[in-house]
């Protein structure tokens, strides 16, 4: 099938699932409101899976059953990538037939969870209706934000509009343990290096506390949220908002490993103390050819890393609207200054080397503004988990700030 024929016929389903939903065109919707249930998936093995997913499910009277996704988005949407480093994705709400949900999930061996929740008739029209008027084309992509408006608060939210506020009211007041940068570190762990970049990259917005109603980003969360929630009907009588609960598929091997948590402060400690020891011991050998280039090496390479790092997370700061990773105070430890320093690191290689006054100062106007990521710890709300990055990037910048202005302050090798 031609991808203008697939996307025409996904246009006739969605056109259907409407026509099925809305109140204003089926007279189904109008005697027999659908059933609604929250359906929640596993994390899946996919980078962009590993937060789990949910949907809306829709049952009419005679069987036939809708599930509405809000998580949708395409490789092949026109500036996909720029939009996703500007921090302007699009993403879409689509429909698409029970069946054929569970057969995708399945087959990516990923568990999937019913809730049965107990709304009323009125509350059953309106959100057919709701979704109906978000599958219009006016209405049916948004923008993604990954912790404030994404797959999950979408459904959060039409739930919540839907109960006029009681969802919102019960749970926004309950505070969690966790912060955004914990939960995503955590749920990012299984992928290492993408954990550890994701740690390196948010700023402290993301080490505020969050309540349960911002904790509900996930989907498992939301889950678990909506068991406790209370509905009053108009006569004052209280029910559960979730009526049953069950699990619809559970592959057989689902033993999921708990994910890690945050960047561990003793590996980078370690590893920054063991770069810095290395380079004032290359340093102090440098009679000896291969020390002089090891040393030039590891100062380059350093520069280079740091420098570059903190070009994005400068241009992340100023250019895109990833909130999460804005006021990074890891830019202090990761400075673009740093890069002016790699052809004067080049020169170490020869027994000669004098570096220019110049090239010190930058060295220590550098590590100053390092210092300063330790002393803005002080201040009150400022505070991020950056402790690793400092036991990191602190020692080496304080050791090759030493070994550069002993370099300059001593006479050349050739010299003695």
């Amino acid at each position: 099938m031609s991808r203008l024929a697939s996307r025409a016929l996904r246009w006739l389903m969605v056109l259907g699932a409407a026509l099925l939903l809305a109140p204003a065109h089926a007279q189904l919707t109008l005697d027999v409101p659908p059933q609604v249930s929250l359906l929640t998936f596993g994390p899946g093995d996919i980078y962009w899976q590993r937060f789990g997913h949910n949907a809306l499910l829709l049952r009419a009277a005679d069987g036939r059953a809708a599930v509405f996704n809000y998580g949708t988005f395409d490789f092949q949407q026109k500036s996909f990538f720029l939009n996703f480093a500007r921090g302007q994705m699009r993403y879409r709400l689509d429909v698409d037939s029970f069946d054929r949900t569970l057969r995708m999930y399945a087959a990516e061996g990923r568990w999937i969870f019913e809730q049965r929740l107990a709304l009323d008739d009125e509350q059953r029209r309106d959100l057919a209706a709701f979704l109906a008027a978000n599958l219009k084309p006016e209405n049916v992509e948004y923008r993604y934000d990954y912790f404030a408006d994404n797959c999950s608060t979408r459904v959060r939210d039409a739930l919540d509009q839907v109960l006029h506020g009681a969802l919102k009211a019960q749970i926004e007041p309950l505070p969690t343990p966790v912060t955004y940068r914990e939960e995503v570190v955590r749920l990012m762990s299984p992928d290492k290096p993408l954990a550890v970049g994701m740690d390196l990259g948010l700023g402290p917005s993301a080490d505020r506390p969050i309540n349960l109603w911002q904790h509900s980003f996930l989907p498992l969360t939301l889950m678990q949220a909506v068991r406790d929630v209370r509905l009053t009907d108009a006569s004052g009588a209280e029910r559960a908002l979730v009526e049953s609960e069950g699990w619809i598929y559970r592959p057989q091997a689902s033993e999921e490993a708990e994910p890690a948590g945050l960047t561990g402060l003793l590996p980078l400690s370690l590893l920054g103390a063991g770069l810095a020891v290395l380079l004032l011991l290359t340093r102090a050998l440098r009679r000896f050819g291969l020390m002089r280039w090891t040393y030039a090496m590891l100062t380059m390479a350093i520069s280079a890393v740091a420098g570059v790092t903190g070009l994005v997370m400068l241009a992340a700061w100023a250019l895109t609207e990833h909130w999460g990773m804005w006021a990074n105070q890891n830019l202090l430890l990761f400075n673009p200054l740093l890069l002016a320093l790699i052809p004067v690191w080049a020169g170490a290689v020869r027994g000669g080397w004098y570096p220019a006054a110049w090239a010190v100062r930058v060295a220590q106007l550098a590590l100053l503004i390092a210092v300063a990521a330790v002393a803005i710890k002080s201040v009150p709300g400022m505070q991020q988990h950056n402790l690793p990055w400092i036991a990191l990037m602190l020692p080496l910048q304080m050791a090759m700030t030493w070994t550069l202005r002993a370099a300059h302050r001593s006479p050349p090798i050739w010299s003695r």
